[in-house]
């Protein structure tokens, strides 16, 4: 349960981390190279990135009907 809620604050944390990190990188550093800038906004771009896929995969994993983290049902063919 604290691990859940661990993930989806990290992940909430990365995502806005990026936006602000872009939008520094734009607005603040005006005295830095074009490339640079465009460098660290596509950084800025890959954590916002990362978030949202990390946010679809815990979205997925907490699912209704889903059980505790780790305790899923896992059936096998019966032999006869």
């Amino acid at each position: 349960m604290w691990q859940r809620r661990l993930n989806w604050a990290a992940t909430a944390l990365v995502g806005v981390f990026g936006v602000l990190w872009a939008g520094v990188v734009t607005f603040a550093a005006l005295d830095t190279s074009m490339w640079l800038r465009i460098g660290q906004v596509v950084f800025g771009a890959f954590l916002v990135s990362w978030s949202l896929h990390k946010t679809s995969l815990l979205l997925r994993r907490t699912g209704a009907g889903d059980t505790a983290a780790g305790d899923t049902a896992r059936h096998r063919r019966a032999r006869a």
